[in-house]
């Protein structure tokens, strides 16, 4: 088994409901979640809206590989709804994000998945639910 903590934002929708449906679905594809951070409102990051987002983390035991995990995310976010992920042009509204932040002490380098995430300590909608549940 592994531990990995993942982050979760949304900032259209029900965005308090829909990362407590994430959560639920990582409990059935993903694995045991330990530990979840409260829910933090942020503005935008990378990009301008109207629209702040719902950000967490949450730890979770999982028996999945990095790339079995970047799968089952995807399809989670799938599943609720999001139809494209962001990329190199830019940063826009979503529904659900889902970011993998550590795996293990696994370091992974490849053009569509980096463990650690790259960008997270710029981020203190990322770093401040992060301290929150690697704390405890």
């Amino acid at each position: 088994m592994h531990i990995v903590y993942l982050g979760l934002g949304a900032n259209i929708g029900n965005r308090k409901r829909t990362i407590h449906e994430a959560i639920e679905k990582m409990e059935n594809k993903v694995g045991h979640v330990l530990r979840q951070s409260l829910l933090y409102e942020t503005k935008p990051w990378g990009f301008e809206s109207p629209n702040d987002f719902l950000n967490a983390c949450i730890c979770v035991e999982t028996p999945l590989s990095p790339r079995q995990l970047l799968l089952a995310t995807q399809q989670i976010e799938k599943d609720l709804g999001r139809v494209e992920k962001s990329t190199d042009q830019g940063y826009h509204d979503r529904i659900i994000d889902i970011d993998i932040l550590l795996y293990d002490q696994v370091k992974v380098d490849e053009p569509d998945l980096k463990i650690p995430h790259p960008l997270m300590e710029e981020r203190d909608f990322v770093m401040k639910p992060l301290k929150e549940i690697l704390d405890k």
